[in-house]
């Protein structure tokens, strides 16, 4: 088998930089607060900028936010509180009662000028409760906001796990949500660590991680990131894809990545214009970035 890849040249650490995050299952759903704590643990400043509701399936819906009629989901603010708001206790913790592309958007524009007096130097949405895969794309609020990010010209990366439901920030943390969070962070140094440009222009990365259960794949070291493509290749119209595994020039869908036997996570290489995927040259230049994450598909 031969990939250029090896997981010992992975660095311990990645640079603290500032991190804007979002999501489409709202600002008070679990997997967004424990990436929040992850990312922070890792050391970076990190924003929430999210819905006040959850907004799945709005993809780049964008919209002027309103005042609430209704409380926040899981009660998480009150009815009649105003368009933007914020977390009593914890000022980072923001939702926007819009759309996903509003609510990063605002983060963008506005929180990051409050928080980092300047841009954010990356973007994340999700995890998205439930996987993002091929068509899904198109749908997802949490593609949405990434893609938005990237055309805005902050790296982004948006990342959705296959276990899960809707669940309200102050119960127990489930165990998926951790195991996805810890990929994420994952994830999130390796880019960093590979240095500035984190990636190029109009590019962004979508993440789907594979099931969590009681009896298997229950920690972040069980899973292997595989580089993919969102949508199947067409004969005769879709180039060919970076080299990597056993000098194949096609590589796997995310969907067969994602239901494959084992723990897998998979990265495929999206052009935020159209959420289509990039080219053998965009997906080779994020194949050098993760090299030291990155492994065959089994």
């Amino acid at each position: 088998m031969h990939f250029r890849l090896a997981l010992s040249l992975l660095p311990l650490t990645a640079h603290a930089i500032n991190i804007i995050s979002s999501n489409d299952d709202g600002w008070a759903e679990i997997n967004i607060r424990t990436l929040y704590d992850s990312l922070t643990a890792a050391g970076h400043s990190v924003v929430i900028s999210a819905p006040a509701e959850n907004k799945s399936g709005t993809g780049s819906d964008d919209a002027t936010p309103s005042n609430l009629t209704e409380a926040c989901e899981f009660d998480s603010c009150p009815s009649g509180s105003p368009a933007y708001g914020y977390n009593a206790s914890q000022p980072r913790w923001n939702y926007v009662n819009s759309y996903p592309v509003t609510s990063i958007k605002y983060g963008i524009d506005t929180l990051s000028e409050k928080f980092f007096s300047g841009s954010p130097a990356l973007a994340v949405s999700g995890p998205n409760v439930g996987a993002n895969l091929g068509l899904a794309v198109f749908f997802s609020g949490t593609a949405g906001a990434a893609t938005y990010a990237a055309e805005a010209g902050i790296p982004a990366i948006a990342f959705s796990g296959s276990t899960g439901s809707q669940t309200a920030w102050d119960v127990s943390v489930p165990n998926y949500s951790t195991v996805y969070a810890e990929l994420s962070t994952k994830l999130t140094d390796a880019l960093i660590a590979s240095g500035t440009p984190y990636l190029p222009d109009d590019i962004w990365l979508n993440v789907n991680f594979g099931a969590v259960s009681d009896s298997s794949c229950t920690s972040a070291d069980d899973f292997k990131f595989v580089l993919s493509r969102i949508f199947t290749a067409i004969p005769l119209i879709s180039g060919d894809d970076v080299e990597t595994c056993d000098n194949d020039k096609r590589l796997p869908t995310e969907t067969k990545v994602v239901d494959s036997d084992g723990c897998y996570a998979s990265v495929s290489v999206g052009v935020a214009s159209d959420k289509l995927d990039a080219n053998a040259t965009m997906q080779g230049v994020v194949l050098e970035k993760l090299s030291g994450l990155l492994t065959c598909l089994d």
